[in-house]
């Protein structure tokens, strides 16, 4: 015969609610405790978590000594945000009920989630004292120690669940988690270990660029990483983290033309993503693509306004293509913000242009605030020594060239130059 809480489950699979309604209503006073019992784990399972919480309340209410319940409830409570609640009931189970193991696990995962990290931590030290041989156990601590960056403390718990024959649990593969954690820690060939093992099906996308992050660490696996990182992007396109490591993979083998593509791919599913802008249009840039890299820029700060990042990377190519105007006007509009990050760069270019468009007070200004940030950088000192000479601006000009010999004392044109300043 039909309970009512089996027709319940059936016209809630069938989308009869205001049916389903009452005969919930009926199963609560008409079933057996049993089959109220697992009716309430299977609303629960489907998301009915108030009705649910009715049933095990009612069932609470008739046996008080029924710790279960209680955990159960404390589950709904954590759900809903009640976490007083959940301690209340929690609170009422002593070391000596059955279910206390299942109470300090629900501690741990109520204390997790509101960041107490170190009770969450005690909570499940002592259900492995009360239970060490329970495979729930160790995958709590593991996944407690992994999610929480102590790699080396979850290994040994992931283990001992591939000891006990656990190759999967609570969905998870172990030894794809055990060679991620490895792999975290700088043990790279202990994690190709583990990682190279998982069949390709049962690679997540987290896993595979793990894989491909390992491969990528060694020079004479970038073909291999390569390979991980593009069928990770078949899997999952829009895996945001693959697209840098890929694009700078391709940059190192000399193929810019895929790296810009790759660089674009992934500015395609971000197109916050600052990294990626300033790679993809700095690879253009190499390519020759001047306008592909001027309107990268130009997108990119429309996304990204004010950013440090790409204002200095569009003003390097605006210094580069001698657009001496656009490169004052997207400077001086950057530091008219008084909140502003300013780089020496900025000072540099400023400078550079100005003095390119013959405005010789403002390139003086410019090149001055540039010198005391750019004291190691020969580049720069040589074009500054040439400026300063050049307007009669002595004691910076030797204080340029001084500087830059200290860095190339073998130059022997500035070397000349340095002496004949000094017999002047």
């Amino acid at each position: 015969m039909t309970t009512f809480s089996e027709r319940m489950l059936d016209e809630l699979a069938s989308g009869q609610l205001d049916e389903a309604k009452k005969s919930y209503a009926s199963a609560l006073r008409h079933d057996d405790d049993e089959t109220i019992y697992s009716l309430a784990e299977e609303l629960y399972g489907l998301g009915f978590a108030t009705q649910a919480k009715r049933a095990y309340e009612n069932l609470l209410a008739k046996y008080p000594d029924e710790d279960q319940l209680r955990t159960a409830l404390a589950d709904i409570a954590i759900d809903e945000d009640e976490t007083d609640l959940a301690l209340d009931y929690l609170a009422g189970i002593t070391a000596t009920s059955d279910a206390y193991v299942e109470a300090l696990l629900v501690m741990a995962d109520l204390y997790s989630s509101e960041g107490l990290v170190e009770s969450a931590e005690n909570k499940l030290i002592v259900a492995k004292q009360v239970a060490p041989d329970e495979p729930i156990i160790d995958f709590a601590l593991a996944e407690h120690y992994f999610s929480t960056g102590k790699y080396e403390q979850a290994i040994p718990y992931y283990r001992e669940l591939l000891a006990a024959g656990e190759r999967r649990f609570s969905g998870l593969d172990i030894a794809s988690r055990i060679g991620v954690a490895y792999a975290l820690t700088g043990e790279n060939e202990t994690a190709l270990g583990y990682l190279e093992q998982i069949k390709a099906t049962d690679l997540t996308p987290d896993v595979q660029f793990q894989l491909a992050m390992l491969y990528a660490a060694d020079e004479e696996q970038s073909e291999r990483a390569i390979k991980a990182l593009e069928e990770l992007q078949e899997l999952d396109a829009s895996y945001g983290g693959l697209y840098e490591p890929l694009g700078r993979l391709y940059e190192d083998k000399g193929d810019l033309d895929q790296a810009l593509i790759t660089y674009q791919a992934g500015i395609a599913t971000d197109a916050f993503n600052i990294a990626l802008i300033v790679k993809a249009a700095r690879t253009a840039q190499s390519l020759g693509q001047m306008e592909v890299a001027d309107d990268l820029y130009r997108e990119g700060l429309i996304n990204n306004p004010g950013d440090l990042a790409l204002t200095l990377g569009y003003s390097n190519l605006m210094v580069a293509l001698h657009d001496h105007i656009n490169n004052i006007n997207l400077l001086s509009q950057f530091l008219s913000d008084d909140d502003a990050e300013v780089d020496p760069t900025i000072y540099w270019n400023l400078a550079q242009s100005y003095q390119a468009l013959e405005d010789f007070e403002m390139a003086t200004k410019y090149w001055n605030a540039a010198l005391p940030f750019y004291l190691d950088n020969a580049d720069f000192l040589r074009q500054a020594y040439f400026y300063f000479r050049e307007e009669g601006e002595l004691a910076l000009a030797d204080q340029a060239i001084s500087s830059y010999l200290q860095i190339v004392p073998d130059d022997t044109e500035m070397l000349a130059l340095y002496d004949e300043s000094k017999n002047d």
